[in-house]
């Protein structure tokens, strides 16, 4: 039976992105994204919790992430999530949530580029948070 992991997630970008190339000359740019959700309280108050995530891209999508995407952007990131365990500095267990990105749009209005048509199965224009179908 066939099995799928995808992530859909909408946040800001937590730092400017960093791009570097495989051996092979392949694109790739990192970046963190900080999602908040609200939960009620017990005692009926919205509590704000920010999860952060590590979002990957390659290639094309890599390229154009590094030249559109910084620090505060307001993103749409779609892809497969994985969690990696490590040992932080203070030798206390860690868990990173690791998305290689599939797809991603940039919804702040100041931050929209048109781009050519080749580009647009990769990356979409203008797009707007009610347009998102959930």
């Amino acid at each position: 039976m066939a099995s799928l992991i995808k992530i859909i997630l909408i946040g800001r970008v937590g730092g400017d992105p960093e791009m570097r190339f495989t051996a092979d000359g392949v694109a790739v740019t990192t970046f963190s994204l900080a999602a908040n959700r609200n939960t009620r309280q017990p005692d009926g108050a919205f509590k704000e919790e920010t999860e952060w995530f590590r979002i990957s891209a390659w290639r094309k999508l890599a390229e154009t992430c590094n030249q559109f995407l910084n620090k505060g952007k307001l993103v749409y990131v779609e892809g497969n999530l994985r969690t990696r365990l490590y040992d932080g500095k203070d030798g206390q267990k860690r868990v990173s949530l690791d998305v290689t990105a599939d797809r991603v749009l940039f919804l702040d209005k100041q931050g929209t580029v048109q781009l050519p048509p080749e580009d647009a199965r990769t990356i979409e224009g203008d797009i707007e948070p009610e347009d998102i179908p959930f």
